[in-house]
């Protein structure tokens, strides 16, 4: 288990540039998100998307959720996947949509949602899919984060229920600060899921890794299989235990 330590400050503390939706505009898009109609019946898996959407991430926001509506393209194509969008920002804001089928409409939802200063909380977002996965089965948690500001060993813990429940969590990390990788590599070995880098550089990549993970939750390791593309291989070989990321 790793050595608890105190927390390295944020890499960013600066103001935003980009001010596109006020506090009015977040309430209208958790209104939007819970109006949407719920995913019932034929849906071939369940699909959880967090975002830390905290100041740090505000330099490569844009690019992130370019490469995050690629995967509800890609979402749409692999069948019908149920998805649910989950943030954290500022002070203890953390808040959830349904699960949807109509990715397009999450697309736009996750537009309006901008940057605000504060601490992660994905130990929220770790226990959130815990509760959802006893409620009905998730097949996957995607995380995109770049820092981490809590408990090495609580969120251990809550990674390694969630593999014992068949929930891998897939960790996309921004930057290279190390106390987050070093979480966000525990907390994808514990659940049986994959780390990967995520930059400018590597965005086409990271793109087709996160179709990757749409096709996976939809059908598991034979959908990934069967697809048989070079990102479903490589997500194939992380998930039974193949080569470190």
């Amino acid at each position: 288990m790793s050595e608890k330590k105190t927390p390295a400050p944020r890499r960013a503390d600066t103001k935003p540039t980009d001010t596109r939706s006020s506090s009015g505009a977040i309430d209208a898009f958790v209104r939007q998100a819970r109006a949407l109609a719920p995913a019932r019946g034929a849906g071939n898996g369940r699909l959880i998307l967090a975002l830390d959407a905290t100041m740090s991430r505000q330099p490569t926001w844009d690019l992130a959720c370019k490469l995050q509506a690629e995967m509800f393209d890609a979402v749409g194509k692999a069948g019908s996947l149920n998805v649910q969008l989950v943030y954290f920002r500022g002070f203890g804001e953390s808040r959830a949509s349904r699960f949807v089928r109509d990715t397009e409409a999450l697309k736009t939802l996750m537009t309006k949602i901008d940057c605000r200063g504060g601490h992660t909380q994905i130990g929220k977002v770790l226990a959130h899919a815990l509760k959802e996965t006893a409620r009905e089965k998730v097949n996957a948690l995607v995380y995109i984060g770049d820092a981490m500001e809590e408990s090495v060993d609580d969120l251990s813990d809550k990674a390694g229920r969630l593999g014992l429940s068949g929930v891998p969590v897939f960790v996309f990390q921004e930057g290279h600060d190390p106390i987050a990788e070093r979480a966000f590599r525990e907390i994808a070995r514990l659940s049986k899921g994959a780390w990967f880098r995520f930059d400018a550089r590597s965005a086409a990549e990271l793109g087709r890794l996160l179709s990757a993970v749409a096709v996976y939750a939809t059908g598991g390791l034979k959908a990934l299989s069967d697809r048989n593309r070079p990102e479903d291989r490589r997500m194939l070989e992380h998930l039974r235990g193949g080569t470190d990321q």
